[in-house]
C-alpha cells in the first residue's frame, strides 16, 4: 500500500493509543490474581455478571471482520449488508439463549466439543475439536493482518513489525490474565470502538448532507436506487449481493448464522464464563441489543465511503474496498478524535484476535491435549499447557496472517471459512440435539461428510468447475449443501446402528432434562425484565420492525 493513507496523527493521538496499551495490559495482569485453577484460566471460574459477558460477546465479534469487512460490504453491496446483522445474527443470538444454553451450561461442559463428545463418540469429538482449532487460528490471523494493514496504512509502520507489535500486546494479556483478562478488556474495547467509530458516521453524514444527502448520493452512485433497499429484487440474482432471497434466508440466515452463533466456541465461551444459568441463557441476548445498531456504524459510514472517496473499488491498492473506513478516517477526523478512532480500530482487532486465541488455547488444553495426550496431570499442569497452547496460536496466527494478505475482501475469505468449519458442525449439532435416535456413528460420518462436501464445493468454485454469482453466493450454497449433507448421511446411518441409551443422553437432548440440575438463581433473576424469553423476543421483532424503512 502506498502512503495515500498515512493520518497525520499528533502526539495527543499518540498518547491516546499508549493510553490503551498501557490500559489492555493493565487489566491482564489485574485479572491474573483472580487465577487459581484451570476453570480460572478458561473459563474465569464461571464467576461472571451477565452485562459483563453480554459486552465481551458482541465485542467478541467486533473484530477486523466485522468493522473493516462490514464496512467493505457496505460500500460494495449497499444497505443489502443489514442481512448480516438482522436475519443473519439477531435470532440465532436468541435461539442460542433460549434453546441452547440450558444444553450447554446445565451439561457443565467445558467447551463445545466436549458436548459433541458426550453426545455421540470420541472420534467426532477430535474431529471438531481438530477443525475448530485450525479454523481459530486461520481466523486469528485474519484478524493480525488487518490489524497490521491498518498500522501499516495509518502509521507507516511496515507490515511484519505491525504484525509482530499486535500479537505481542494480545499474547501478553490473555497468557497473563487468562479468559478474564480477554473478557474484561473486551468490555473495555466494545466503547472504545463505539466511541472511534460514532464520528465518523456523524461527521460524515453532516458533510454528505445528512440522511436525504446520502440517499441522494447513493442513487446516483453505481450501486443505484438498488443500493438503498434490502429485500428489494431479491427474487432474482438481480441486486448488488448477487443472491436470491432464499439464499439469504435459508444459507445466511439458518445455516451460517445459527452455525456461527450457536457452535462457534470463542463465542459461547463467553455465555459458560456467566455465573449461573440464567445469566448464561441472557449473555447472546443482551449482546443481540447493540448488534441490532451496529450497522450504524459499519455500514452507514460504508455508504459515505463509496460517495467521498473517488475510484473507491479498486482491484488492489489503497482504494480497495477493506480500505473504507481508514480513507474515511484520512479525510474527516480532526486530531485527537483521530487517536480515538485508531484506538478504536486496534482494540477490535485485539478483541477479534483475543476471542480466537481464548477459544483456542481451551480447545487444545481440554479437547485434545488433556483427552488423547495426558490425561491425570495437576490442574496446574493444564494452566501450564494453555499458556503455551496460547504463544503457539499467536505464533502460528503470525504465519496465517499472511495467507489473509492474497484476498481483496477479507470478508469473503472469513464466509468461506465458515461455510467449510461451522456450517456441517451446526448440521450434526441440531439434529443430534433434537433427534434422540441419532447414533454416535452417525453423528462422526455426518459431521465429516458434511466438511468434505463444503471443502470440495470451494474447491469446484476455485477451479471454475461450478460457477456462481459472487464469492458471497458460493458461501450462502455451500454452507447449505453441507447441511443438507450432514441431515441426509444422519438420516441413513443411524438406521443402520445401535442409538445411545437414554440414560447416557440426560441432559444432552431435548426431552431429556437432568433432573439433579440444581436452582443457581440469584435474587432478582426472577424479575420479569431478566426473562430470557421476553427479552429474546422483543429483539427479534425490532429486528423485523427495522427491515421496514429499507425494505
Amino acid at each position: 500500500m502506498g502512503s495515500g493513507l498515512r493520518l497525520n496523527m499528533n502526539a495527543l493521538d499518540y498518547l491516546i493509543l499508549a493510553l490503551y496499551f498501557v490500559t489492555v495490559l493493565g487489566v491482564g495482569f489485574a485479572a491474573r490474581r483472580a487465577i487459581k485453577t484451570s476453570v480460572d484460566f478458561f473459563l474465569s471460574g464461571r464467576s461472571l455478571p451477565a452485562w459483563v459477558t453480554g459486552l465481551a460477546f458482541v465485542s467478541a465479534n467486533l473484530g477486523a471482520l466485522e468493522i473493516i469487512g462490514m464496512a467493505a460490504n457496505g460500500a460494495q453491496y449497499g444497505i443489502m449488508t443489514v442481512h448480516y446483522y438482522w436475519i443473519g445474527a439477531v435470532p440465532a443470538m436468541v435461539f442460542l439463549g433460549i434453546v441452547m444454553m440450558p444444553f450447554y451450561y446445565g451439561s457443565k461442559v467445558r467447551s463445545v466439543p466436549e458436548y459433541l463428545r458426550l453426545r455421540f463418540n470420541r472420534p467426532t469429538h477430535l474431529l471438531n475439536a481438530i477443525s475448530f482449532a485450525v479454523a481459530q487460528v486461520l481466523i486469528a490471523g485474519v484478524n493480525l493482518y488487518a490489524l497490521a494493514l491498518i498500522m501499516q496504512a495509518l502509521l507507516g509502520w511496515p507490515l511484519w513489525i505491525a504484525i509482530v507489535v499486535g500479537a505481542v500486546i494480545v499474547l501478553a494479556y490473555i497468557t497473563v490474565g487468562g479468559l478474564s483478562g480477554a473478557i474484561y478488556n473486551e468490555v473495555l474495547q466494545f466503547f472504545v470502538i463505539i466511541a472511534g467509530l460514532v464520528p465518523i458516521t456523524v461527521i460524515g453524514l453532516v458533510k454528505v448532507g445528512g440522511v436525504n444527502g446520502l440517499m441522494d448520493a447513493v442513487r446516483e452512485s453505481k450501486l443505484g436506487e438498488a443500493g438503498l433497499h434490502a429485500w428489494q429484487g431479491t427474487g432474482s440474482t438481480d441486486n448488488p449481493l448477487g443472491a436470491h432471497w432464499l439464499g439469504i434466508v435459508f444459507g445466511l440466515g439458518f445455516v451460517l448464522s445459527f452455525g456461527y452463533w450457536t457452535t462457534n466456541f470463542a463465542e459461547v465461551q463467553r455465555a459458560l464464563s456467566a455465573r449461573n444459568m440464567s445469566a448464561a441463557r441472557r449473555t447472546p441476548i443482551i449482546a443481540a441489543y447493540p448488534k441490532l445498531l451496529i450497522p450504524v456504524v459499519t455500514v452507514i459510514p460504508g455508504l459515505i465511503a463509496l460517495i467521498t472517496v473517488k475510484g473507491l473499488g479498486a482491484e488492489q491498492g489503497d482504494l480497495v474496498y477493506n480500505n473504507a473506513i481508514p480513507l474515511l478516517m484520512r479525510d474527516l477526523l480532526p486530531n485527537g478524535v483521530l487517536g480515538i478512532a485508531v484506538t478504536g480500530l486496534v482494540a477490535s482487532f485485539m478483541a477479534g484476535m483475543a476471542a480466537n486465541v481464548s477459544g483456542f488455547n481451551t480447545v487444545f488444553t481440554y479437547d485434545i491435549w488433556q483427552a488423547y495426550f495426558r490425561r491425570d496431570r495437576p490442574d496446574g499442569y493444564y494452566v501450564k499447557v494453555g499458556r503455551i497452547a496460547t504463544v503457539v496460536a499467536v505464533v502460528v496466527g503470525i504465519g496465517t496472517a499472511f495467507i489473509a494478505a492474497g484476498f481483496s475482501n477479507i470478508m469473503n475469505y472469513i464466509q468461506a471459512l465458515f461455510s467449510v468449519f461451522n456450517a456441517p458442525l451446526f448440521g450434526t449439532f441440531i439434529i443430534g440435539m433434537f433427534w434422540r435416535r441419532m447414533s454416535a456413528l452417525a453423528g462422526f460420518w455426518s459431521l465429516l461428510s458434511g466438511t468434505v462436501v463444503a471443502i470440495a464445493t470451494y474447491v469446484l468454485y476455485k477451479t471454475g468447475v461450478i460457477s456462481f454469482n459472487s464469492d458471497l453466493e458460493e458461501s450462502f450454497w455451500g454452507a447449505g449443501l453441507a447441511f443438507a449433507t450432514v441431515a441426509v448421511v444422519a438420516a441413513i446411518v443411524t438406521p443402520l446402528t445401535r442409538p445411545k441409551t437414554d440414560s447416557e443422553l440426560t441432559g444432552l437432548v431435548y426431552g431429556r432434562s437432568d433432573a439433579t440440575l440444581a436452582d443457581d438463581s440469584l435474587a432478582g433473576d426472577a424479575a420479569w425484565y431478566r426473562s430470557p424469553v421476553l427479552l429474546g423476543v422483543v429483539a427479534v421483532v425490532l429486528a423485523a420492525l427495522f427491515y421496514i424503512p429499507v425494505f
